[in-house]
């Protein structure tokens, strides 16, 4: 297997972030196999991921003893476990932090996914894990949800990098991304140095044409079908438009002659899900410079084995991809609706591994104390 195309997408501007964390990686020195021989230069993490790490395994099993003879609660147990992975990865990615000057070498830590409609209480966790952590490589995730905008803004003013997460539509991404400068503007005027501040926005890929595909089949005729499979790529690059046109405004030369770094796109739900496409497409059809892209183990082998990589793919993409959204719109797709589908569907999916998390953990404590 040949790291030569990760080595080219790392040399065409892409940040290669794994999206998969958990203790037996930290502890066989598989993450740091990774940074090493597979360009890894970042780690995502999501409920569903801590999950399932915390579900395999005996890693867990000694700190989750020690934990129950404190008498700590579930809560605070799954706290501990999380946020001592994290802190462990920051660790690992320190030399990548320090090498790359604070863009790379993050490791992001979501806010329980219970809190995507409470800005106050997300704003609270989002700080608390900063302080649990207590790494300058962290990003604490928070979604992108209409709640979630101000605490993007509150969150950034205290200092803390963020990674905004579930962004599907580019109207809701420009939200973010003014909700990212105006929490510049005031960690700014707050007297943070904005320049050790970074921020990533996360926009998902494979589940917009999981969504619009289902559609177009269900709609079914010939104009429909002619569309399937290209809605997320599309939708990715009218994303990074809005990105460069977010970032060159006389509001943000400011900010930036002061140091700022602007909000990197991010682009996540990299794994495809149709096998009918080709495993390495939404790494392939999205090379630029400037943006990270997440990916599972599986697709980062796919990538160091066969993608098809060809330079910058998006740029100068704008006005193609905005016809096929036009086309989408004529065949009778309903946009917005399958935005909206999408975040509902994003923030359960997180809300149902976290109740998965906590009874996984539940287990482990009641065997701890048996």
């Amino acid at each position: 297997m040949s790291a030569n195309n990760l080595a080219a997408l790392s040399e065409a501007g892409v940040s290669i972030w794994l999206d998969d964390l958990s203790r037996s990686r930290l502890q066989t020195g598989n993450l740091v196999g990774l940074i090493k021989d597979k360009h890894v230069v970042g780690v995502t993490t999501n409920p569903t991921i801590f999950a399932s790490a915390l579900s395999h395994g005996e890693a867990y099993d000694e700190q989750v003893r020690e934990l129950a003879a404190r008498g700590a609660d579930i809560d605070a147990v799954v706290r501990e476990l999380t946020t001592t992975d994290v802190r462990n990865a920051c660790d690992v990615f320190r030399e990548t932090w320090q090498a790359s000057g604070g863009k790379d070498g993050r490791v992001s830590i979501e806010v329980e996914p219970g809190l995507a409609k409470d800005t106050d209480g997300t704003v609270a966790q989002a700080l608390d894990l900063w302080k649990t952590v207590d790494r300058p490589n962290l990003m604490v995730k928070i979604p992108a949800t209409v709640e979630g905008l101000p605490a993007i803004t509150r969150t950034l003013a205290e200092g803390v990098s963020v990674n905004v997460t579930l962004i599907f539509s580019v109207q809701r991404y420009l939200d973010v991304m003014d909700a990212y400068i105006a929490g510049i503007e005031q960690a700014k005027a707050n007297g943070h140095d904005i320049s050790g501040i970074q921020s990533v926005a996360s926009f998902f890929v494979s589940r917009v044409d999981t969504e619009v595909d289902k559609r177009l089949k269900a709609i079914g005729t010939p104009e429909a079908e002619a569309l399937l499979g290209q809605a997320a790529i599309a939708n990715a690059r009218l994303a990074y438009a809005a990105y460069v046109g977010a970032f060159s405004t006389p509001r943000w030369q400011e900010l930036a002659a002061a140091g700022a770094h602007a909000q990197r796109p991010l682009w996540a739900s990299t794994g495809v899900k149709d096998p009918a496409y080709s495993d390495t497409r939404y790494v392939d059809e999205l090379v630029v410079d400037n943006v990270v892209n997440t990916m599972p183990e599986k697709t980062l082998d796919a990538v160091a084995d066969h993608a098809q990589l060809r330079g910058d793919t998006v740029s100068g993409t704008e006005e193609q991809a905005q016809e096929l959204f036009d086309s989408l719109e004529q065949a009778g797709i309903d946009i917005d609706d399958v935005y909206d589908v999408l975040e509902t569907e994003g923030v359960d999916k997180f809300v149902k591994s976290w109740a998965e998390l906590l009874e996984t953990v539940q287990g482990q404590l009641d065997k701890a104390k048996g």
